[in-house]
């Protein structure tokens, strides 16, 4: 007797998935689809409308202006120039210089512990840094001026006020950052880290290559992109970061998280909430172009590092 199989029972011979009829898969698609509504809806109202009150706020005039409300680039042309210019550029200068440091600095750190023969110690600092990236806001400002401010225990200790230190600077603002930044770098560098395979290293030994030549060859070049990635991730953060930096230093160091709350609250000159909204505009600007350069950085790490 001749045994006829079917088309799906070929397919399942060979290793294939048998298609589900047609209605069923209609069906499987309608149920997904109504499973991420609720996500999708709350996405849409949590970021969707308030993107949309920013762009028409910002390109439109305040009800109490003259003529009433209309469309106009003077909020944008407004939020590019004078103190709205130098807060944008201040905010630029220390996201990158507070980034760079913690890219610097967090690399041999990450390099230490995920090296480290103690489990108990990698585990501890990983957790750790995990707690101490988020670790921010009101807290943080209270617990340096506590410690590095103006009658700071640190500060009497050491006489660092005699020196010239100011905890309510443009470096003082650095080194609050490197707080939240440095942790952040460890959690972002070390799984590229552990990805680098021990062969690299026997193989360049093997060539006389001495630990210097190895990394300065091999291990950096292979990490380059892990490292722009997460020097990208670290600006980014610090771009935004905004509670820390008003309550130590208020309006003295000029940064554009602090412009918008400012025109928000009406606190230099009233009137200015579309302004606001306009410098909201450039700080997405910003965000984008740095996630224009994260993503094909970490695509490019996760295949080096595959």
């Amino acid at each position: 007797m001749t045994n006829v199989a079917t088309s799906a029972d070929t397919g399942v011979l060979r290793g294939q998935a048998p298609e589900l009829p047609r209605g069923r898969a209609i069906r499987s698609r309608l149920g997904g689809g109504l499973a991420v509504a609720p996500l999708l809806l709350f996405m849409a109202m949590a970021f969707g409308l308030p993107a949309i009150a920013i762009g028409t706020g910002a390109f439109t005039t305040s009800a109490d202006a003259p003529g009433g409300v209309h469309w106009t680039l003077s909020n944008m042309t407004t939020s590019v120039h004078g103190a709205y210019l130098t807060a944008l550029w201040g905010s630029v200068k220390l996201s990158a210089l507070s980034a760079l440091l913690a890219t610097v600095l967090g690399l041999p750190l990450a390099q230490a512990v995920v090296t480290s023969n103690s489990r108990a110690l990698r585990d501890a600092v990983m957790s750790a840094s995990g707690v101490l990236a988020n670790f921010g806001g009101v807290p943080l400002a209270f617990a340096f001026v506590a410690t590095l401010g103006n009658a700071g225990v640190l500060t009497a200790h050491l006489g660092l006020a005699a020196k010239g230190w100011s905890l309510y600077s443009f470096w003082g603002l650095v080194v609050v950052y490197l707080y939240f930044l440095l942790p952040l770098m460890v959690l972002t560098i070390a799984p590229a880290l552990e990805g680098l395979r021990a062969g690299w290293r026997e193989a360049a030994r093997n060539n006389g290559a001495t630990t210097w030549q190895y990394w300065l060859h091999v291990a950096l070049p292979v990490l380059a992109p892990s490292l722009l990635g997460g020097y990208v991730l670290l600006f980014g953060s610090a771009f935004a970061a905004y509670a820390t930096a008003a309550a130590m230093v208020g309006s003295s160091v000029p940064l554009l998280t602090s412009q918008i709350a400012d025109a928000l609250s009406g606190n230099v000159l009233v009137g200015q909430g579309n302004v606001a909204l306009a410098l909201s505009i450039d700080m997405v600007v910003v965000a984008g172009a740095v996630m224009a350069v994260y993503v094909p950085l970490q695509r490019r790490s996760a295949r080096w590092l595959a």
